[in-house]
């Protein structure tokens, strides 16, 4: 089964909207044959849609490290919960478990996994579709930062154009089922784009 590996916060956050689309979400993935990949803890929007997903019927991998399973709490329902040493190690399971990345509102932690996966897109590492699901306009500034970086000549506009930004769960599903993978091998010329 293929799997949408999501980033989310640790909290709820302070509007409701959050946690509906953390439901809605969760629901979709299932709908769609998928299954989840994610951080692996019970707090905030990563909870909200690891219960989403196996309150759906669906299957839930988590991978987290030693010292966050202490203290996000590690989510104890999961089809699969895998502890690991380092974010690093974190970070690449997850990366390897999944064909997508969705990146719910979240903070400093989920803005790290967001750009870090549209780095190995950039460097060939990987070729995956990278969507930030805009809940009520959370993303649009960091979008927007992001597309300053290829006005002043710091990100290439080819890996700009890696970055989704979608108002819904649907569009976002809709985006990895259409995503065409791209050929890794001639990375660095797209670099010139």
């Amino acid at each position: 089964m293929k799997s949408i590996c999501v980033f989310a916060g640790s909290s709820l956050g302070k509007s409701s909207l959050y946690s509906e689309a953390a439901i809605n979400l969760g629901k979709e993935i299932v709908i769609s044959g998928y299954s989840m990949v994610y951080g692996g803890g019970s707090n905030g929007l990563m909870g909200v849609i690891a219960d989403s997903v196996i309150e759906s019927g669906g299957e839930v991998k988590g991978v987290i490290t030693e010292q966050l399973k202490k203290i996000e709490l590690a989510h104890e329902g999961l089809t699969e919960l895998l502890v690991v040493s380092t974010m690093h190690e974190r970070k690449a399971k997850m990366a390897h478990l999944s064909e997508a990345i969705i990146a719910l509102p979240g903070g400093v932690g989920t803005w790290e996994e967001f750009y870090e996966a549209l780095a190995w897109n950039q460097l060939g590492l990987q070729s995956k579709p990278i969507i930030l699901l805009n809940v009520d306009n959370y993303y649009l500034d960091l979008y927007n930062f992001s597309k300053k970086g290829v006005q002043e000549g710091f990100l290439p506009n080819s890996t700009f154009e890696d970055i989704h930004l979608v108002d819904s769960c649907k569009e976002a599903i809709k985006i990895v089922q259409n995503f065409k993978k791209r050929d890794v091998s001639n990375w660095f010329e797209r670099l010139k784009r």
